[in-house]
């Protein structure tokens, strides 16, 4: 358990907490780069409402409400120089600095001394990302799902009604794996008579975490299997502060947890479909979105599938969860590392460092290779399946054009065609 003080401490994430300062340090995605059209957008990032625009081949981000009446700037012209209020017309260049005020007389200096909040943005991998630390900023990583080539990728979302801390717990809770979409799992589909899972209720005989470069790997023997596996070998990261990576068998996943604010949790699903084989997929024109639905016709969370289990889980904690009242065991060690991890982060921060996992170094930035099985409990094609199936992707807009990608990759490994298979969408 944990004192309310330092509940409070680890949970926080607004402007002048511990842990909003901490967070500040890293590059967060907020939309999804097909969202942004000549039209702002509005978003909410660790506590801050924000708009986002874009002027030709940059992004502007400024915050949401006008500093002149207050009026928000999500209904804001762009034009050449910057975003304009549509109140009163006051124009602002993209470092927030007011550049017009046409109300007021032509010889007013008044504007120089108006400046707009502005945070920076890049768009990586389909996904508008934003940093709102201090400068110098260090560099959006480029993790290797985001840059690969030749796969398909979607992006899953949806806003969560929970703080992102009990998310990234469950980051490192593997137990719950063979529990919750395992054994329920399989409760709530045999009441429907639907499909039952058999990979994911595998019991855990061994489970291990360790600290790396950018986060803590997490590593598992099932029932069955040896230390000589992949679960163990290499297990998959929990990136420091909010995101984890999981998948096998050829799909491969980010599932990136973003701090709205103390009471909300911004989720991407970030799907890499990357089969072995030999085939072409045409580049895709944009990386799909779709929404990731969570609840019933009857308001009550959906329990028949991986991530809304995981959803009903987090949620069932409440907006925040009440650590003090908790009761932890042996097997909840992943859970006390990360905390542990993220109040050392805490005061390698207020002693004026970067915390775990910052990039500034240009020359490892081409792309970051993260370790990841792909033999994932033990058969990486099972592993697959049961997420395709059983997982946010069956709300996937390219789901029959990941089916056919695994159809023509796995018959030229099986020599069925020597040639190269077009699996475009």
């Amino acid at each position: 358990m944990l004192t309310t003080e330092l509940n409070e401490r680890l949970t926080r994430v607004g402007p002048g907490t511990p842990m909003g300062t901490l967070l500040r340090h890293y590059w967060y995605p907020v939309a999804a780069t097909s969202e942004l059209g000549p039209e702002p957008i509005q978003r909410r990032l660790l506590g801050e409402d924000i708009v986002l625009y874009r002027k030709g081949d940059e992004i502007g981000v400024i915050e949401a409400q006008c500093p002149h009446r207050r009026a928000s700037m999500r209904y804001a012209i762009v034009e050449e120089r910057g975003i304009r209020c549509g109140y009163h017309g006051w124009l602002y260049g993209m470092d927030g600095q007011c550049l017009e005020q046409p109300a007021e007389p032509a010889s007013s200096t008044f504007k120089d001394r108006i400046k707009a909040v502005t945070y920076r943005a890049e768009e990586l991998g389909g996904l508008i990302f934003v940093y709102m630390g201090k400068d110098p900023a260090p560099l959006l990583p480029r993790f290797d799902l985001f840059v690969w080539d030749n796969c398909l990728r979607d992006v899953g979302h949806a806003l969560l009604p929970m703080n992102w801390l009990q998310v990234m717990e469950n980051s490192v809770d593997p137990h719950h794996v063979e529990w919750l979409h395992g054994h329920y799992m399989n409760f709530v589909r045999g009441i429907s008579g639907e499909q039952q899972a058999e990979v994911l209720m595998r019991k855990h005989e061994k489970i291990a975490f360790d600290v790396f470069d950018y986060g803590i790997i997490k590593r598992r023997v099932l029932e069955g299997m040896t230390e000589e596996d992949e679960d163990w070998k290499v297990g998959h990261p929990l990136v420091f502060p909010a995101m984890l990576r999981v998948g096998g068998g050829g799909h491969y996943q980010f599932q990136i947890r973003v701090p709205v604010d103390d009471t909300h949790t911004s989720h991407f699903w970030y799907d890499v479909y990357k089969p072995d084989g030999d085939y072409i997929v045409a580049p895709q024109e944009s990386v799909p979105l779709f929404e990731v639905p969570i609840y019933d016709e009857k308001g009550d969370y959906l329990v028949d599938f991986v991530d809304g289990q995981d959803v009903m889980a987090w949620a069932s904690q409440g907006e925040i969860a009440d650590r003090s009242n908790e009761h932890l065991g042996k097997s909840d060690l992943g859970v006390i590392m990360l905390r542990r991890l993220f109040q050392e982060q805490l005061d390698q921060v207020e002693g004026g460092a970067d915390p775990l996992g910052v990039v500034r170094d240009e020359s490892i930035n081409d792309c970051i290779t993260l370790p990841q099985e792909k033999k994932k409990f033990g058969t990486g094609a099972g592993f697959r399946y049961e997420f395709l199936t059983m997982g946010q992707c069956r709300y996937s807009p390219i789901a029959q054009d990941v089916l056919k990608l695994f159809e023509e990759a796995e018959k030229s490994l099986a020599g069925g065609d020597a040639m190269h298979h077009d699996a475009s969408v």
